[in-house]
């Protein structure tokens, strides 16, 4: 692509800042950059995928990026953000987690395209000998306590309820040395990040100059915000992950699918790889016809397809199209496999068969064994409001009791509540 990388990050409305000298160093040919990726999971989420598409970006532009797994940083916890201290990990889970990130960004970045080969790198490799004495005195000299007492992430932890503790308050000073470690052994002259990581990265820059008398520099993201001022990426159900075991392809497409019109118009700019003319067709086409939400569905597409495969979007589609557009004869006519398939991705809920036996409470079902409905209350409020489904057939009796002749093969069963929320029980 060999883009301007930075004029790429202004048009699609996601750069936040830029240390002067940056846009005339990338000018002058290719340049190595990182960014760093916490390991405090197996797996990354998307909230990570916007720094994971800087990258991209990045290397698309023409320039080498390497993608720094925080092996040894994930044993600190940076504050940047953060109201309470978190749990520190053991070696067994971070070894576990940097593996599963490595994996995924491996997706993503071409690691095997020649002199800008993408590179994954572990802190921990190069920390993992160093004494904390020779790091106090090779690096804690180079960087005051009024320096790092200055930054905001630190600022606003000190003021708050918790305070700081002393590892979190290292957390900047190794954040800066990798950048130096970065610099010296691969040439690494910028570190980009989300907003909340420009104190964290300046460090590193202030770092190099003390230290080494070296130039370096810094970019940052806008942090991404849902335009209800809610989090971005998370639901009731919790995170949405980049792994398929926590996130099912289908669920992940939906999440895309569902989000605002307003959202969908920044998302799109800052998820994908579509060009300025592609997105302004399809806005236009939105504009024409929103209801037909042209806008999310090429989102949906673009990222469920990069981060899954074609085949898990077209299933995806037809599990949705199932789901949505379906009637009772439709469900009637699948058989146990093809009903598992077409609705693997939906949340499931595993009931012993022996319950079966015997007619059961349609809302003992739903509420004890399984949890579809967190109290009978609410189960029976549902049910009596017409808003309860079994196989695309509504269910308006409380008593009403269920068999093992109801079930799809007798082993499966589609339960709908109120128009959005599908959820399957699978016998064992």
């Amino acid at each position: 692509m060999n883009s301007n990388f930075i004029e790429e990050l202004k048009w699609r409305g996601v750069l936040h800042d830029v240390m002067p000298g940056t846009e005339e160093l990338l000018a002058k040919g290719m340049t190595t950059g990182y960014i760093g990726f916490d390991p405090t999971a197996d797996s990354l989420h998307v909230g990570s995928l916007a720094q994971i598409m800087t990258l991209l970006r990045f290397q698309l532009a023409g320039h080498k990026p390497l993608a720094l797994v925080g092996g040894a940083t994930g044993m600190v916890g940076d504050p940047s953000g953060k109201s309470a201290e978190r749990n520190l990990l053991d070696s067994d889970t971070l070894n576990k987690n940097i593996e599963g990130i490595k994996k995924q960004l491996s997706q993503f970045l071409d690691f095997d395209c020649g002199s800008n080969s993408a590179e994954l790198v572990n802190n921990y490799d190069w920390f993992k000998t160093f004494s904390f004495l020779d790091f106090i005195r090779d690096a804690g000299k180079h960087i005051t306590v009024n320096y790092m007492m200055a930054k905001d992430s630190v600022k606003n932890r000190i003021n708050g309820d918790t305070g700081m503790s002393f590892t979190e308050f290292s957390y900047q000073l190794i954040q800066g040395y990798d950048f130096y470690h970065l610099w010296k052994e691969k040439k690494c002259m910028l570190q980009m990040g989300g907003s909340d990581q420009w104190g964290n990265i300046t460090t590193g820059t202030e770092f190099i100059r003390r230290k080494a008398g070296g130039e370096a520099f810094a970019l940052t993201t806008q942090l991404i915000k849902k335009s209800d001022g809610t989090k971005f990426g998370k639901t009731e159900g919790g995170n949405i992950w980049l792994d398929r075991e926590k996130t099912s392809p289908y669920k992940f497409y939906q999440f895309w699918l569902n989000v605002s019109d307003e959202d969908a118009k920044s998302y799109i700019r800052i998820f994908t790889l579509l060009s300025k003319t592609e997105i302004e067709e399809i806005e236009a086409k939105q504009n024409a016809a929103p209801h037909e939400r042209h806008l999310q569905k090429a989102l949906a597409k673009d990222v469920t397809i990069r981060v899954h495969s074609e085949a898990d979007y077209i299933q995806a589609i037809e599990t949705t199209e199932f789901l949505f557009k379906s009637k009772t004869e439709d469900v009637a006519k699948l058989d146990g496999s093809a009903f598992e398939k077409m609705l693997g991705g939906i949340d499931t809920f595993e009931v012993n068969k022996t319950d079966l036996i015997n007619n059961l409470n349609l809302v003992d079902l739903l509420v004890e064994k399984a949890s579809v409905f967190p109290s009978k209350t609410e189960a029976r409020k549902m049910v009596q409001g017409n808003a309860v489904s079994l196989n695309k057939v509504k269910i308006a009796d409380v008593n009403a009791t269920v068999n093992l002749a109801d079930f799809i093969g007798e082993k499966y069963l589609l339960v709908s509540k109120g128009k959005k929320e599908n959820y399957l029980i699978k016998l064992i």
